[in-house]
């Protein structure tokens, strides 16, 4: 089925797939490319190059890398606290390209939008990693990963099929990450420490090699 994107549905496309972004941006881009070249996603003009076979692919192997990655503790923090700069500046340019027949006002909301809603959602999953990261059993920091990445997959799946349920499941993760702001806050903080010390903790043990 084709959605096209008045209304609604770019509503949804800003706000659902800037949250999935957030959690996962590779699995993100991946889903829409395919959703689009399957034909059951029409996406806005800016936009098309998603659906290109080179983009499906480059963005399917980073989903892998990630997958695996993300599963590890201690790296995971690293892996988290460097993808901060990359799925927040994503799901802007996402969401400025989707909206680029707004004016220019309207096209630099949507833009602002989106950066903040991935941050929303990459805040509460790192915050949600420094909590569950020290733990000294590995099945819980897996099951966690595993289901950010069923979030991320299921909410851009969503959006085409059903966009105003996954724009409604979006803003409501947005809005407990808000209520959780101070808490969601020191746990960023502590990721950012955590990251540190593994690196620091890697660069000791290279020059003691060495």
């Amino acid at each position: 089925m084709k959605l096209p994107f008045p209304g609604q549905e770019l509503v949804a496309l800003i706000v659902a797939v800037s949250f999935a972004a957030g959690l996962n941006v590779y699995a993100t881009v991946a889903t829409l490319g395919l959703l689009a070249h399957a034909g059951a996603l029409e996406l806005p003009e800016k936009l098309e190059l998603l659906g290109n076979w080179w983009v499906i692919g480059a963005s399917s192997a980073l989903f892998a890398v990630e997958f695996f990655a993300d599963k590890i503790p201690a790296f995971d923090l690293v892996w988290n606290a460097l993808h901060t700069f990359i799925r927040i500046p994503v799901a802007a340019l996402l969401a400025y390209r989707a909206t680029s027949g707004l004016s220019p006002g309207a096209q630099l909301l949507a833009t602002a939008a989106g950066g903040l809603i991935a941050l929303a959602a990459h805040g509460g999953k790192t915050a949600m990693r420094a909590v569950i990261t020290p733990s000294p059993e590995p099945v819980s920091n897996m099951a966690l990963s595993m289901g950010e990445d069923v979030v991320s997959i299921g909410l851009t799946w969503l959006t085409a099929h059903h966009p105003v349920l996954a724009t409604s499941i979006a803003a409501v993760f947005v809005l407990v990450v808000v209520l959780l702001i101070r808490w969601v806050w020191r746990a960023l903080r502590r990721l950012f420490r955590g990251a540190e010390r593994v690196v620091s903790g890697s660069d000791s043990g290279m020059e003691t090699q060495g």
